[in-house]
């Protein structure tokens, strides 16, 4: 069993990376379960309907978000109509759409957990530890791999995690960043695990964002409103994890592919 991991799809650039990749590498690959994390897929900031519908048609099995899945305000009134569009799951029960869900795809289940980090993030949400705690003892018997987006700000954060739930997820992928850690590997045989799986955007920008729209912040204190960097070369961002028949993570692979903006700009996503 293979899953193909996409770390933050940002915007348009991001979308027409993706499909690049599917359709010239994907073959090749031969994943059999496909993650991206979309909640900046949509113009850079949340997700629409338009384009969750996109990216669905593009093969993603689950699309995974974090602290900007709300910034599209369509998102409240059509995520709970879906069952593969993921909020982090330790927001309140109050509010709409599921943290996690189990899917089956070539007779192997796939419980896809989302969560989000604590530190420098949302504080007023139930702790991500204990989510996953509560999560694990009603998927265990129900699922073969467990997988776990986390989507959050600090390194040591995530690190404590992913040996927090060690041997009880199989796959545990960090996101938000927008930036690729090079320390993907497979601990202690049980669960692999990347701090951030990176982002698919315009590389020359600030994380995806206008690099002039950023500058007024770090020259004069003031924040204004960012745009998505729309045209430039792109880089993708992703991991492939191969499983055993016992389902442990025996193969972990990060891919990283810069795409010149003549190869994309004639893509429609």
């Amino acid at each position: 069993m293979r899953l193909l991991v996409v770390g933050d799809i940002i915007g348009n650039p991001g979308r027409r990376a993706l499909k690049k990749f599917l359709e010239t590498e994907g073959k090749e690959l031969n994943y059999q379960f496909l993650v991206v994390n979309g909640e900046n897929a949509a113009g850079g900031f949340g997700i629409t309907e338009k384009v969750y519908k996109t990216l669905k048609s593009l093969g993603v099995d689950a699309i995974t978000t974090g602290n900007h899945v709300w910034d599209k305000k369509e998102t409240w009134n059509f995520i709970g109509k879906t069952k593969d569009l993921l909020r982090p799951a330790n927001y309140p029960d109050t509010v709409p759409g599921l943290g996690w869900n189990i899917f089956e795809k070539n007779g192997v289940r796939i419980a896809v957990i989302n969560l989000m980090g604590l530190t420098f993030m949302n504080p007023y949400l139930e702790n991500p530890f204990l989510t996953f705690d509560r999560i694990y003892e009603e998927v265990k018997n129900r699922s073969d791999i467990v997988v776990v987006d986390f989507h959050a700000e600090a390194t040591s954060e995530k690190n404590a995690f992913v040996l927090y739930v060690k041997g009880r997820a199989q796959l545990v992928f960090g996101t938000h960043t927008h930036i690729p850690t090079a320390d993907e590997r497979i601990i202690d045989g049980q669960t692999a695990y990347i701090t951030d799986v990176g982002m698919s955007g315009v590389l020359n920008s600030v994380i995806g964002v206008e690099f002039k729209r950023s500058l007024p912040y770090y020259l004069q204190g003031i924040k204004k409103k960012f745009y998505i960097a729309e045209k430039g070369d792109v880089v993708f961002n992703a991991l492939l994890v191969e499983f055993d028949e016992s389902f442990k993570p025996v193969k972990v692979e990060r891919i990283q592919r810069l795409y010149r903006w003549e190869e994309l700009k004639e893509i429609s996503v």
